[in-house]
């Protein structure tokens, strides 16, 4: 199956995992969607993730969800820069997501990062989506 989003892919995989209110997700790996889940890890907002070796030689990354008394970890997880339109901010113009209550999640020269660590080191780049 052709997946012309990795990102928005995983992001959909994981949104449709908890409204079915499932405890793993299974996703096709790669080194970005593995950024991504490490950062959202990093925020808390997932238990965990693993990556495995299928036996046709393909990795897949099994998600671990989060729930707290019932409820998802993430309440919205939003694709912001698309393949058919990227979105780049510049440190200062980056908005804090729900009141800073969420994150945002950057690609920069640094790294995939949270726009908390964006903010420390003084780096912009493509907003990839936000989380709450």
């Amino acid at each position: 199956m052709l997946i012309l989003d990795p990102i928005g892919d995983l992001l959909t995989r994981i949104r449709n995992g908890q409204k079915a209110r499932r405890k793993i997700v299974e996703s096709p790996a790669s080194k970005e969607r593995e950024a991504v889940l490490r950062v959202l890890l990093e925020g808390g907002y997932i238990a965990g993730y693993t990556r495995e070796k299928k036996e046709k030689g393909f990795d897949v990354l099994n998600v671990t969800l989060k729930y707290s008394e019932g409820r998802a970890a993430i309440q919205s997880i939003r694709r912001i820069s698309k393949p058919g339109r990227r979105v780049y901010s510049s440190v200062g113009k980056l908005k804090p997501v729900y009141n800073g209550l969420g994150i945002s999640i950057l690609s920069t020269s640094k790294g995939v990062i949270s726009d908390g660590e964006a903010r420390k080191i003084f780096a912009g780049g493509e907003v990839l989506c936000s989380v709450f």
